[in-house]
């Protein structure tokens, strides 16, 4: 059985894309950000999006890259 040595979280990233999407010019809201990530064509809920910022889900590189496009940031500053 896998055991996470994170804390519990299963995501690095959760918290850089909660602010990033808090600090967004319009304020994104979860249901919003999940708006935008379908647009891009990342099949994900606003429940997803919860997940993801409260690190009970993991993150795919595909959604990492999606992310990073919306906020316009480098990879390296979500993670």
């Amino acid at each position: 059985m896998f055991k996470n040595k994170n804390g519990g979280r299963n995501n690095l990233c959760g918290d850089n894309i909660r602010k990033l999407r808090l600090d967004f010019p319009t304020k994104l809201s979860q249901r919003a950000l999940a708006d935008k990530m379908q647009l891009i064509g990342i099949d994900v809920d606003k429940n997803a999006i919860q997940r993801i910022e409260s690190g009970k889900r993991f993150v795919t590189d595909i959604e990492l890259k999606a992310f990073s496009e919306i906020f316009g940031v480098s990879l390296d500053k979500l993670i």
